[in-house]
């Protein structure tokens, strides 16, 4: 895993960590705000734990020039560490940083623990709120709604990545608008996949393989993996076995180059060109960029099918073992800010969770030579402001990998998918 990647598909914090985490959620600990103060000019150091490259070290040296008495180090840890770290920190009251990166996949297991962090309305930032997405700024708030437990960096609205050249050798569309009307279905996806397959490109498949287009599918839905009484509905979900159905069913076509998310062949195949699609959220091209520095102009983005969609994102939350709460929360809201977010988004492709800047100029006309001048800015704008907020439970990661675990069971020739599923409902029942 490159220190660039922020947005796991399918992340693996451990159930006993969970466990330990809600166990703890109501205690407080760590110093308070009104000891915290820092006396005027005082030199102060701030951690920020982050799980890859927001793209945040231009900003920081930006903050320093009006703030030269604040000290930033930046601490990275691979994603699944990080959170895994950061749920152990909060039960034992030590380490943590002054700022947290907090996956949306795990928000909702943080923000149940209001006692452990800052609520950052008494440093201002609540009227922050007219700023965002509503269902953003939701997702930072702590289950009653009294606390502003963080504030979103990203979105990450779908659209979907494919490779030019490849597609010409399949004898496929190539311009953007003719390769977005190949798949308005998931179904038509599949069927665009078996076209490509006949045609036996060399050492490429349709894609990279199905737990990212599983994460994908469920999001567009109206209820994902829990209802909004945080009670899992894997097994009664309709939208979640239809997923799961076609998930498989690009695997059992064999349209899947079998490359799990992430993971170094994974990373190895964009170099190669395994693979002719994959779901793209806004973050996901500067990866590529990075991985497939040869690949300029090869690469472009078409619509999702389905539409529309999100997969990832972060808010940045102030732990309360923080010694310097009020500095933290400043520099949260430099980070955050309007006029960041945008820069952020032109330099790593994060798109902002700030719904003013969809309609911004030098958002809408942002395009990549990488991806052949895609309209990068208005293809995530119209991604974003089509999205519908799904309720995420609180053990939603755990809930995620159980089902991505299937998946791979059912790719590498382990199980049948109905035995699959049949483990994954089991397996889904013994996370509490």
């Amino acid at each position: 895993m490159t220190p660039r990647i922020r947005r796991l598909g399918l992340p693996l914090l451990t159930a006993s960590l969970l466990a330990l985490a809600t166990a703890c959620g109501g205690g407080g600990g760590g110093e308070t705000a009104a000891q915290s103060s820092a006396k005027p000019g005082e030199k102060i150091k701030l951690t920020i734990g982050l799980f890859g490259d927001f793209g945040f070290k231009p900003l920081y040296e930006e903050y320093k020039k009006t703030h030269p008495n604040i000290e930033i180090v930046e601490n990275v840890t691979q994603f699944n560490d990080h959170h895994s770290n950061l749920v152990k920190r909060l039960a034992t009251n030590a380490g943590a940083g002054d700022i947290e990166a907090v996956e949306v996949g795990y928000i909702s297991t943080f923000t149940a623990q209001p006692g452990r962090f800052t609520d950052l309305k008494q440093f201002g930032l609540d009227q922050r709120q007219a700023d965002y997405l509503d269902w953003k700024w939701q997702q930072g708030m702590s289950k009653d709604g009294s606390q502003v437990l963080g504030l979103g960096t990203d979105v990450g609205g779908l659209a979907m990545c494919y490779r030019k050249d490849l597609f010409k050798k399949a004898g496929l569309p190539e311009k953007r608008d003719e390769v977005s009307a190949l798949w308005p279905t998931w179904e038509d996806y599949i069927a665009t996949g078996k076209k490509f397959a006949g045609a036996d490109v060399d050492g490429a498949k349709f894609t990279d393989s199905p737990g990212e287009l599983f994460r994908a599918m469920v999001n567009q839905a109206a209820t994902g993996l829990y209802d909004t009484q945080d009670n899992i509905i894997v097994e009664s979900n309709p939208e979640v076995k239809k997923a799961w159905d076609l998930s498989n069913q690009l695997t059992q076509e064999g349209l899947t180059a079998k490359l799990a998310a992430f993971s170094p062949p994974w990373n190895t195949g964009f170099a190669k060109g395994s693979f002719a699609t994959i779901i793209c959220p806004a973050w996901m091209t500067g990866f590529i960029q990075e991985q497939a520095k040869d690949a300029s102009g090869k690469w472009d983005i078409a619509t999702v099918p389905g539409g529309s969609g999100n997969s990832g994102g972060s808010h940045l939350m102030v732990p309360k073992q923080s010694k310097h709460p009020k500095e933290a929360a400043e520099l949260i809201n430099f980070l955050t800010s309007k006029e960041n977010q945008a820069k952020v988004f032109k330099e790593e492709g994060t798109f902002p969770s700030i719904p003013a800047l969809y309609e911004d100029p030098s958002i809408q006309n942002f395009t990549k030579p990488f991806f052949g001048d895609a309209p990068i800015g208005k293809i995530y704008s119209d991604a974003a402001k089509s999205l519908k907020p799904q309720h995420l439970g609180p053990k939603e990661g755990d809930v995620r990998v159980a089902i991505g675990n299937g998946l791979g069971r059912v790719e590498q020739g382990k199980q049948t998918p109905d035995e699959a599923w049949a483990q994954v409902l089991e397996d889904v029942k013994k996370i509490k």
